[in-house]
């Protein structure tokens, strides 16, 4: 048995505080927010799980000494615009080699880093690990299999936290590409948004299918231009999570793009989603990244415009659709004529 705090009492950390506790795992949940630790404490569930019952053993704080002290794993489960916030709170508290695990996905802003990178730059002594995939919490909460992967730099980390949230229905990989996981989680809530779009629109199939491809060769050109490694965009933290997002009604970025599609501002898509709309704070960062490692991304190039750039979302897609003529594959040679 581990002693294990989630940090943030959101639906995806309230849903790995079940599984881990039906590990049989000591678990101790955290919010900053009083009312949301209240609110838990009251209905004994999260009003985006109904019916995920939280055991009456489980902790429930809003004391920050409490939720880290004494841990053998810190889950850092905070939506990623207040993941600096949080890890900053907490840092005087973290001892050396602490494990912490970022289960939130998005690129900050200003700075361009990785969720991971920002907890090492505040926490530098905790040993800073990752965990993504296709994963809706509402699916995880009720024991539907799941397979996700752990990335971390030393192996040993991996297998440890593999170790403590694997079951029968939540099956867990490693690998040590935390960069490629992490782009790929971020990147594809922007392809995301791209998708529910298109949906507003009323378009297809056909066009859901070609935005999930071509999404991920975007998101895979410019992740291995920053290091990370091609094999991961293949994977579970790529491809695997993109499609789960663009195809499901529990992607809160897909249903905010179908609002967008159907005519409504980002501001009033997010205000209607009633959640955190990451696609909508990488989609920027996603661009700055791609000036700077120059790189094309003309799907998220044209979120950007719908977004922020006041662009009817018909004309983003006529716009895609009549890019000059290109090859799909660039390097397979042709025969001779």
């Amino acid at each position: 048995m581990a002693k294990i705090s989630i940090i943030g009492g959101g639906s995806w950390g309230i849903a790995l505080s079940v599984l881990l506790h039906n590990n049989g795992h000591q678990v101790t949940v955290w919010s900053a927010v009083e009312s949301e630790i209240a609110m838990l404490q009251k209905e004994h569930e999260h009003k985006m799980l109904p019916g995920v019952k939280l055991p009456e053993d489980m902790r429930l704080t809003t004391d920050d000494k409490e939720a880290v002290e004494g841990k053998d794993l810190l889950v850092m489960a905070v939506a990623s615009s207040y993941t600096r916030a949080t890890a900053h709170r907490l840092s005087a508290l973290v001892e050396n080699r602490q494990k912490i695990v970022n289960v939130a996905k998005g690129i900050e802003e200003h700075t361009l880093m990785t969720l991971s990178e920002i907890i090492e730059e505040e926490i530098p002594q905790a040993d800073v690990a990752v965990m993504s995939g296709p994963s809706h919490a509402e699916e995880v909460g009720r024991g539907i299999p799941t397979t996700i992967v752990v990335g971390a730099k030393s192996k040993k980390t991996a297998e440890y936290i593999q170790n403590l949230f694997m079951n029968q229905v939540f099956r867990v990989y490693i690998s040590p590409d935390m960069l490629g996981m992490e782009l790929g989680g971020a990147l594809k809530n922007v392809v995301a948004l791209a998708a529910g779009i298109a949906d507003g629109l009323g378009y297809g199939d056909n066009t859901k299918a070609a935005l999930i491809t071509r999404g991920i060769t975007e998101i895979a050109r410019l992740g291995t231009a920053m290091g990370g490694k091609f094999e991961t965009f293949c994977g579970l933290t790529g491809i695997g999570d993109l499609i789960v997002t663009c195809a499901s009604m529990h992607s809160r970025n897909r249903r905010a793009g179908i609002l967008i599609g159907q005519g409504h501002t980002m501001e009033e898509a997010m205000a209607e989603v009633k959640m955190v709309v990451e696609g909508v704070y990488s989609a920027k960062a996603a661009m700055e990244l791609a000036a700077k490692y120059q790189v094309q991304l003309p799907i998220i190039e044209q979120v950007n415009a719908v977004l922020f750039e006041g662009k009817k979302a018909d004309q983003a897609v006529k716009d895609l659709m009549l890019r000059d003529r290109k090859l799909e594959v660039s390097d397979l040679p042709w025969e001779e004529e």
